[in-house]
């Protein structure tokens, strides 16, 4: 069993690395200051700037305008918004965008965007040249609290989702809160899925705290806290395990269910965040049905992910969802083992612990989920 004490957001967040220490610089204006924070981590002054068709025209100019500023060779790169994008084709497109703009191993790669651009950038800076360093520079609020700080990278397969990648931790995460500003409403909901989840499994006071304030607008004051007390959260989890060998396999808690959910509805058909949410709500179910969990766990969460515009059942998602195909990607998750795979259950809000299910666990309640 996991459990945590509440994280407070006036703390200094660093991820501390096999290869050195990660600040994740979490400021309004840290755009602008971008070239002055990554200069003094690399040597090189060649800097390739990768965005996607959302968040290009809003940023990319002042990005590559701090990095000039800073004295670095800025070239920007646009790959389409959304999923379709994470493949091995646009991973071979950067590739050649990164040798068009003269980019070798003491220069730099700006991953621009949310989770998408985060991973698709930070891994092709990975294997470009055996590995080039990243600046993560999320704008959306998924990639503000999760998937840009740790050093996770990939590309997803037909056969499923991130199975090509790699370790790969920035040398920097800059992270300006007042770029949300510009996030649709449905991309806000869908960050809020990963707000839930440390939450769920690490703080309970925070989970309390969301409760009290899901179902009106969130002050700009209250969007600060959630940055950092998620953002410093994931830091500490990646600090102790950076490399996934315990610890760290928390952060999954409804990604199983919720990457097999990405996979059999088609990737790009469901925002990421959507489908976590659903994959919280079904694992709190398969752990309240295996009396691992406390009952009325599964309830409270869904009641709040339903105050946040998120779904809560796989009917909100698409219709007549295959339970025997979803069975089929959920065994098939990369973190399996043997005939098992590793779920994240959660104990009671708060606290949670991983342990290998067997399909005939995991079935009934995948087909008894509305």
């Amino acid at each position: 069993m996991l459990e945590c004490a509440a994280v407070q957001e006036s703390q200094d967040i660093v991820v501390h690395g096999r290869d050195g220490d990660c600040p994740v610089v979490v400021r309004p204006g840290a755009l602008d200051a971008l070239g002055a924070l990554a200069a003094p981590r690399v040597r090189g002054r060649a800097a390739a700037v990768v965005a996607d068709s959302n968040t290009g025209p809003l940023y990319a100019a002042r990005a590559a305008a701090s990095l000039e500023a800073a004295g670095f060779r800025a070239a920007v790169r646009e790959v389409p918004a959304g999923e379709g994008s994470k493949n091995v084709a646009r991973l071979q497109e950067l590739w050649e965008f990164f040798h068009g703009a003269g980019v070798a191993r003491g220069d730099l790669v700006v991953a621009l965007g949310g989770g998408v651009v985060g991973d698709l950038a930070g891994f092709a800076a990975a294997t470009w040249m055996r590995g080039v360093a990243v600046v993560q520079v999320p704008t959306s609020l998924l990639a503000f609290v999760d998937s840009s700080i740790g050093g996770k990278t990939a590309v997803d397969l037909p056969a499923g989702k991130n199975l090509a990648g790699a370790f790969h931790q920035p040398v920097a995460v800059v992270a300006d809160p007042l770029l949300l500003r510009t996030l649709p409403p449905r991309e806000f909901s869908q960050g809020m899925a990963e707000v839930v989840k440390y939450g769920c499994i690490r703080d309970a006071a925070f989970f309390a705290w969301l409760e009290g304030r899901a179902g009106a607008p969130f002050a700009d004051a209250d969007v600060s806290r959630i940055v950092a007390v998620c953002a410093a959260h994931k830091a500490a989890v990646v600090s102790a395990d950076e490399r996934e060998g315990g610890l760290r396999a928390v952060l999954n808690f409804g990604h199983t269910v919720g990457h097999a959910l990405e996979k059999v509805l088609g990737y790009g058909t469901v925002a990421h965040g959507e489908a976590v949410a659903a994959g919280m709500v079904a694992a709190a179910r398969i752990g309240e049905a295996l009396g691992r969990t406390e009952a009325g766990t599964a309830a409270r969460i869904a009641a709040l992910l339903a105050r946040l515009s998120l779904p809560t059942r796989l009917g909100d998602l698409a219709p007549g969802v295959d339970r025997g195909g979803l069975l089929a990607a959920t065994m098939s998750d990369k973190k399996r083992a043997g005939d098992a795979v590793r779920f994240v259950l959660l104990d009671r809000v708060g606290a949670c612990s991983s342990v290998p299910l067997r399909p005939d666990e995991i079935a009934p309640v995948l087909a008894s989920l509305p």
